[in-house]
């Protein structure tokens, strides 16, 4: 009589990659209660919280602008608070995440309808495993 050995290896799940890398991390930002936001690897916000429009006394979502010309102004951190040069803004937490496809943190400084705010920006790159399609920024007011 023939004898039939069957070996199983448990390789994990079998995860489809999304066709919408960035969408999920949408719908989680709608959502969230921390002011934070998403861009996607041209540097265009594709959401932000209410938490986070409220903190920088936006009127309305900013959701479909550029972080680099949007309603919002990355400026230095001179007393005058002149517009970052671009060479500067390459180094802002969300774009760096994207860039770098590394965790990047630091100090940033933005004008809103006049009104100066430093905040503390975390931002990691989101995407697929091979294949970096926006970040995710944390902002905490200074």
């Amino acid at each position: 009589m023939p004898r039939v050995e069957l070996s199983i290896t448990d390789l994990g799940p079998v995860i489809p990659p999304p066709r919408d890398p960035l969408g999920h991390w949408v719908r989680a930002v709608a959502g969230a209660v921390e002011p934070c936001l998403v861009i996607d690897k041209r540097a265009v916000i594709v959401a932000m919280s209410q938490q986070c429009v409220a903190m920088l006394g936006l009127t309305g979502s900013p959701v479909g602008a550029s972080l680099r010309e949007g309603p919002f102004k990355l400026i230095d951190f001179s007393a005058s608070g002149e517009k970052l040069p671009e060479n500067e803004v390459g180094k802002v937490p969300p774009i760096l995440a994207v860039t770098s496809e590394r965790l990047a943190r630091g100090l940033i400084r933005v004008r809103c309808d006049g009104t100066v705010y430093t905040l503390d920006a975390i931002a990691t790159p989101i995407g697929r495993p091979d294949a970096v399609a926006g970040s995710l920024t944390f902002f905490s007011a200074v």
